[in-house]
C-alpha cells in the first residue's frame, strides 16, 4: 500500500514539473529574446522561425537598426527554444551573445503562429 502510494505521489511530481531543465506539461510560458552577432543576411529569422513551428511555439522574429534579432517567444517547450537560441542558429549564423527578459507564465497564447516581422 505505502509503495502504491509512493509511486502515485511521485508521478504526479513528474507530471507537474520534474526539473529546472525542463517545464511543466500544461504550464505555457513566454520570454523575449535578443540575439547579437553575425544574425543578419544569415536566414536567422527563417530559422527561428521554422524551429519555433517545430517546437509548436508562437510569437514572431524580427531584425532591428542596430544589426541584432529580437523577439517574442510563447509555448510549453521555451527552454529548448532558449538552447537554440544561444547555440545554434541559423547554419552561417555566428552567435556572440542572447539576452533574455520578460520570462514568465501565461494562462494563453497571445500570438496564433510564428510570424517573422519586416
Amino acid at each position: 500500500m505505502i509503495q502504491i502510494i509512493y509511486i502515485l505521489l511521485s508521478s504526479a511530481f513528474v507530471l507537474a514539473c520534474s526539473s529546472e531543465q525542463q517545464e511543466c506539461a500544461n504550464q505555457l510560458y513566454s520570454f523575449e529574446f535578443e540575439v547579437f552577432g553575425k544574425v543578419q543576411g544569415v536566414y536567422f529569422r527563417k530559422y527561428t522561425q521554422l524551429k519555433a513551428q517545430e517546437l509548436d511555439l508562437v510569437g514572431w522574429v524580427q531584425n532591428t537598426k542596430k544589426g541584432t534579432v529580437i523577439g517574442i517567444a510563447q509555448g510549453r517547450r521555451t527552454n529548448e527554444m532558449k538552447e537554440w537560441l544561444k547555440h545554434t542558429g541559423s547554419p552561417k549564423s555566428i552567435i556572440k551573445k542572447t539576452e533574455f527578459k520578460n520570462d514568465k507564465i501565461i494562462d494563453e497564447l497571445e500570438y496564433d503562429q510564428f510570424d517573422i516581422i519586416k
